[in-house]
């Protein structure tokens, strides 16, 4: 079971970390799952939107952009004066944001930063256009400490189709060499016992991740909140296939938990301690 780190002395330094991604108007994914997952893991969460949706548990009906100079100076605020320990990025949305969001990450020489692509939809839906696409591998990809693509994005950025085990291995290989130091890719749009199976490759490492299945249909969510669980363990100082095992816990969790709220799919509970147990 995953612990709660201690939460700092009032003397001392609280870690910080930074999501940059887009608003989730339900609540259960998004900037407010990341400020919700920094928070359980007793990390101090600061944001910058890239978007404004307007989502339920439903679907959504309304995607906004903000300007990316606007983008620029929130991170400028958070960073120029608070500073931070890690970064994850989420949904960015469109090429013009992600170049001004690599170029500020770049000269920010962050060196723990978890890049969530968001590509494709856990149900294979395309999210951003190829120009985007193009950006996210050529500018930001190379500058992640760890990548966090699903199975469609994978495909996508492997240029294979993925449908086994040995699959996601031989890709985790290919996308390693676009310049991450860690390539995590998750299962959980595989099929059969291969669903929620994890496949992390740094290089050195080739190993399996997996936990127990959890029968739920309420996992929206579940892509930011392992990128911020993985963000969070990362400014507290752990490795980053540690981060990302303890991440992985803390996400299965939060499934055992998750909230039946609204007529579909509902989020997992990542406040979990303060819930009563699953019946």
């Amino acid at each position: 079971m995953v612990q709660r780190p201690r939460a700092a002395q009032p003397s001392a330094k609280v870690p910080v970390a930074l999501t940059i991604a887009g608003s989730d108007s339900g609540g259960g994914a998004g900037i407010q799952a990341d400020l919700r997952t920094f928070a359980f893991h007793c990390v101090h969460g600061t944001s910058a939107l890239t978007c404004i949706t307007a989502q339920n548990t439903l679907s959504v009906t309304r995607v906004d952009a903000l300007p990316p100079e606007s983008v620029l100076a929130q991170i400028d605020a958070v960073v120029n004066d608070i500073g931070v320990d890690a970064i994850k990025t989420g949904m960015l949305l469109n090429a013009e944001i992600m170049m001004v969001v690599a170029e500020r990450l770049q000269a920010c020489d962050c060196d723990r930063l978890v890049v969530d692509p968001v590509m494709v939809s856990r149900t294979g839906v395309c999210l951003i256009d190829d120009a985007a696409i193009a950006t996210l591998r050529d500018r930001l990809i190379p500058q992640a400490t760890i990548l966090t693509p699903n199975r469609y994005e994978a495909q996508i950025l492997a240029k294979q189709e993925i449908h086994t085990l040995d699959d996601m291995k031989a890709a985790a290989e290919i996308i390693f060499k676009l310049g991450s130091q860690a390539v995590l890719i998750k299962g959980g749009g595989m099929r059969g016992k291969l669903c929620g199976v994890d496949v992390w490759f740094d290089g050195d490492t080739l190993e399996v991740l997996s936990t127990e299945t959890v029968g739920t249909h309420h996992t929206h969510g579940t892509g930011c909140t392992i990128s911020a669980a993985m963000t969070a363990n990362l400014a507290l100082e752990q490795s980053p296939l540690e981060a990302t095992k303890q991440a992985k816990t803390y996400l299965t969790q939060a499934l055992h938990h998750a909230l039946a709220i609204g007529e579909g799919q509902g989020p997992v509970g990542h406040y979990f301690p303060l819930l009563p147990s699953p019946q």
